[in-house]
């Protein structure tokens, strides 16, 4: 590979083959990771009887009736979504799932307190998978999922194996 003008120079240059043989995988690994974390979240809502705690704070403070509807609901796409996120199946049909989640949580649950998410204020007793802190967290992964939406599941996806995109 010939290095014109205008791109730039690694400081380390052995290094420029790797980075050139994985730069197509970068935007597979970054949605990877945020459908692991975000599957990590839903897991205990699914698996260790979370459900059931957030149908409380769903129906009581979000006014969602019924509140282990909703809940389920949650924990499903927060699992199922993050799971299809990660290996990049139905990736923009997730994407969608979890941008509407993240939209409700950021600005409906979490905007009264701000954007810092670990600011002293955000101690306080309630559900505890639950940390009533500032949004930015949440945000940042409603952001990846809509640059996902927008951008399919890229190279390593099981969609682009498949060769079909929702």
């Amino acid at each position: 590979m010939t290095v014109t003008p205008t791109e730039p120079q690694a400081y380390i240059p052995a290094l420029r083959r790797f980075y050139v043989s994985l730069a197509p995988y970068s935007y597979s690994f970054i949605r990877f990771c945020v459908g692991a974390i975000i599957v990590r979240h839903g897991f205990p809502k699914v698996f260790a009887g979370g459900a059931a705690g957030l149908s409380g704070f769903l129906a009581g403070k979000l006014h969602l009736e019924p509140g282990l509807v909703w809940a389920w609901v949650v924990a499903l796409v927060e699992c199922g979504g993050g799971t299809l996120l990660a290996i990049g199946l139905f990736t923009r049909l997730a994407s969608a799932a979890l941008v509407i989640e993240f939209t409700v949580i950021v600005f409906v649950v979490k905007w009264a307190n701000g954007i810092i998410a670990f600011a002293p204020t955000a101690i306080q007793p309630g559900f505890p998978g639950m940390v009533p802190g500032g949004f930015e967290f949440e945000m940042l992964l409603g952001l990846c999922c809509l640059a996902f939406l927008f951008g399919g599941g890229g190279k390593a996806s099981v969609d682009h194996m498949i060769g079909k995109e929702f």
